[in-house]
């Protein structure tokens, strides 16, 4: 009932959150005997609950790698509290399905409140970049020939998502004109590699303005894309993708997170804890952000990196443009 009306990456979503708390915490309960006492007892419990302990993700590394609860020294991985909002939310969607369906009579999740966060949780950096970590960054990039580095331009500066900038085609970039739109998302949805036709709010499909550095990174993009496709031959894979393999396929969405994982330490830039589990697919705009949070003078700071395309700087003549906040 609930697959069908929603996008495949709400409903894995949905699908998580009622495997790994809603069953086990309230799965043996009998519907029309659910309380809101109980329910309420709950959500409570959810603050203090270790996920990495209840769902033993540490036993789960191989031996070499196990470094917290599986050798009895609890990690603290409490819900978020936006996790533990999405969690009732989910349920009073359900319990409002189940009176629709005259199964019970009273939704109890409904009068529910949530729980303040642990004082033992442990603080998350949700910070954005400032312009000499990303100018670091995007330096690092740039140094040993990174391929995507035109995806990370993109970004920092435009505020892309992960799923946009891999689903990024040529048919919605105007060079010339200076301007691209997002209307498709690559996303891997249990196990199958998804290009759709959709963003995630309709401010997305919106067209963006181009910065001279963005243009130039998206130049050298298809230089480097058709050096690849030369060098592929016969293994070339044709798309329309923007980025992708040496081979033309796409870009698998984990290991571009990887790769940036990896780039930061070389980097010596910071690492966001944002992205991650359990929703990897959804990499949150402010991780990057710079054009949501900065000043177009501070962004005008990226510049002295774009020379490296020997690009204009976004204030020299052809006049900077205030960027495009991300919704």
């Amino acid at each position: 009932m609930i697959e069908p009306n929603r996008e495949p990456t709400t409903y894995a979503g949905y699908e998580a959150l009622a495997r790994l708390y809603m069953i086990p915490g309230l799965g043996k309960k009998q519907l029309d005997k659910l309380t809101v006492r109980e329910v309420q007892t709950w959500l409570n419990t959810l603050v203090m609950l270790c996920t990495c302990c209840d769902q033993k993700k540490d036993h789960q590394r191989p031996q070499a790698r196990r470094r917290c609860c599986s050798k009895g020294e609890c990690c603290r991985e409490y819900p978020s509290r936006s996790t533990i909002a999405s969690i009732r939310r989910i349920l009073r969607s359900a319990l409002s399905n189940a009176i629709r369906d005259e199964l019970i009579s009273k939704n109890v999740a409904a009068p529910t409140i949530l729980p303040n966060a642990g004082k033992t949780k442990k603080a998350k950096n949700h910070g954005v970049w400032n312009v000499d970590e990303a100018r670091k960054f995007l330096e690092h990039l740039r140094s040993v020939d990174e391929p995507l580095y035109t995806a990370y331009v993109l970004i920092l500066i435009l505020g892309l998502r992960r799923g946009e900038v891999l689903g990024l085609a040529w048919d919605c970039v105007d060079l010339d004109g200076e301007q691209l739109w997002i209307s498709r998302r690559l996303n891997r949805v249990r196990g199958e590699l998804l290009h759709r036709e959709t963003t995630k709010t309709e401010d997305s499909t919106a067209s963006l303005p181009l910065f001279g550095l963005c243009t130039a990174a998206l130049r050298d993009r298809q230089r480097i894309q058709e050096k690849a496709r030369q060098d592929a031959g016969e293994k070339w894979k044709h798309s329309d993708l923007v980025f992708t393999t040496k081979n033309g396929t796409p870009i698998e969405p984990r290991n571009f997170y990887r790769s940036f994982e990896r780039y930061c330490e070389r980097a010596g830039a910071p690492a966001s804890t944002t992205p991650g589990t359990p929703a990897p697919h959804s990499w949150p705009r402010s991780t990057f952000t710079l054009a949501s949070r900065c000043a177009p003078p501070a962004l005008a700071n990226l510049g002295d990196h774009e020379r490296l395309h020997a690009g204009p700087l976004p204030g020299d003549s052809q006049g900077a443009r205030p960027a495009q906040p991300a919704p």
